[in-house]
């Protein structure tokens, strides 16, 4: 009997783990991606999957609904679902939704691509700063100018620019093609949307074997994938989706924050305040607030800056403007002030090396920032030229030219009342106490007066008076 009960124990301490890991198992988690995909959306993607192994979740759905965004957060997401140990299903939803540009290539990296009616997915071409769609139909160029001149030259010095678009595409191409091998969808089209920025609604998707199925919802996903087979970590497997709920994984708070530093024209505000913010400080020591928000502001400012594709020398350009801007605040000459609102459009333009959707820097927020830097300049600069052109209260300056009373005084020296003070003093002989005296210098703490202007003008109108008598 004792033997017996301890193969029951046995076998109930087996099966007790397997009947937990089978209850932990029932649930799919879902991952929502709204908006431009960026770094916050990449690391979002990554603790979601992470946390969907660790609680051994069935199945996960991508839910997307964005029009695209940055190259290199779109590659670490989609590393991320490649090697993934729970399947990934790619939802293009709600209706009215849409998986454009690097939500495409994401989709397809995903184990089953879906899309619920009324969506669309694709113009998946890479967009170059400055530059035209890659592979996209342009106007004929005509031989000749209108003044009659070849246009060799125009063509030469644009064919750096094409040579780096078509790399860029071609890459893009292969890599979204190798994804659609991967996964056994549509390779043509997946080209055909990177080349010519193609675009297919979700019936025609599904038709053109770019997805996989359709569904209303995500409980309708789930009835349809039931018993589909998915290779995951290189072993097939069936899912088992039917009747499962679905657990919405929200971003963390950081992830929130992120997603808003993120965004280049924030990043810009967040180094302007953080900059003006310590000058205030170096300003007003001890008023605490100017240098702590402008301490914290710099510091994010600049760590979203590290995570966005910048162009460090256009950095450089708007830091320069700023320290200009500063220099004019000082110094007042207006052209210093000019040149720091240059440095600082030039470099705003030159900052990003690319402009992905919901990545583009506002050129309304780029103005906002560059009058509201200059209006503090020529504001501070006002209140500094004021302040130049006032009578100095202090020091040797402050009592050159004041009056004074003589109390006492012996041979060249003697005592003055000036300004409240009892003061020695020394200067020329013949001085009488009572009479009014004007400081020449101050050395140490001996005043140098002399006779007042309007005393001497007094005695020689007086002179001339008697002779004329």
């Amino acid at each position: 009997m004792a033997l017996l009960g301890l193969a029951f124990l046995a076998i109930g301490g087996w099966l007790m783990p397997a009947a937990a890991q089978r209850q932990r198992s029932q649930v799919a988690l879902m991952i929502e991606i709204e908006g431009a995909i960026g770094p916050a959306t990449a690391n979002y993607v990554r603790d979601s999957l992470e946390t969907a192994a660790t609680r051994n979740a069935e199945v996960v759905i991508l839910r997307l609904d964005t029009p695209g965004g940055l190259v290199t957060s779109m590659r670490e997401i989609i590393a991320d679902l490649l090697k993934s140990p729970v399947p990934v299903i790619g939802y293009v939803a709600p209706s009215g939704a849409h998986a454009a540009s690097a939500g495409t290539y994401i989709l397809y990296a995903t184990h089953i691509a879906a899309m619920a009616p009324g969506t669309n997915l694709g113009a998946a071409t890479p967009v170059e700063l400055g530059g035209p769609l890659p592979g996209l139909p342009t106007e004929p160029q005509r031989d000749k100018t209108s003044d009659g001149k070849d246009k060799k030259d125009e063509a030469q010095s644009s064919a750096s620019q094409d040579t780096l678009s078509a790399k860029a595409t071609n890459d893009a191409a292969a890599f979204i093609r190798s994804l659609a091998e991967l996964r056994g969808r549509n390779a043509d089209w997946a080209e055909e949307a990177v080349r010519k920025a193609s675009s297919l609604s979700a019936n025609a998707a599904l038709q053109s074997h770019v997805i996989d199925l359709m569904a209303r919802d995500p409980q309708d996903l789930l009835e349809r994938i039931d018993g589909r087979m998915v290779d995951v970590a290189g072993g097939a497997r069936a899912l088992k989706t039917k009747g499962l709920s679905v657990e919405v994984l929200r971003p963390s708070w950081f992830m929130r924050l992120l997603a808003v530093i993120t965004d280049p024209n924030v990043a810009l505000i967040l180094v302007l305040v953080g900059v003006y913010g310590l000058i205030f400080e170096f300003w007003t020591p001890g008023a605490v607030a100017p240098g702590t928000i402008g301490g914290i502001s710099l510091l994010l400012g600049l760590y979203a800056l590290n995570l966005l594709p910048i162009d460090y020398a256009g950095l450089a350009l708007v830091l320069l403007g700023i320290a200009l801007l500063i220099a004019e605040t000082f110094n007042p000459t207006v052209i210093v002030g000019l040149g720091g609102v240059v440095a600082f459009l030039l470099g705003s333009a030159m900052l990003f090396k690319v402009e992905a959707p919901g990545y583009r820097l506002s050129w309304s927020v780029v103005g906002l920032v560059v009058a509201m830097a200059f209006g503090v300049a020529l504001m501070a600069g006002r209140y500094l030229w004021a302040a130049r052109r006032q009578a100095p209260r202090l020091g040797a300056q402050a009592m050159q030219g004041a009056r004074a009373v003589i109390l006492d005084w012996s041979g060249d020296t003697g005592h003055v009342l000036t300004q409240g003070e009892r003061w020695r003093a020394r200067g020329g002989e013949g001085f009488r106490p009572g009479e009014s005296v004007e400081v020449a210098s101050m050395q140490g703490l001996t005043l140098t007066v002399r006779q007042r202007p309007s005393e001497i003008g007094a005695e020689v109108d007086g002179v001339t008076g008697d002779g004329g008598t």
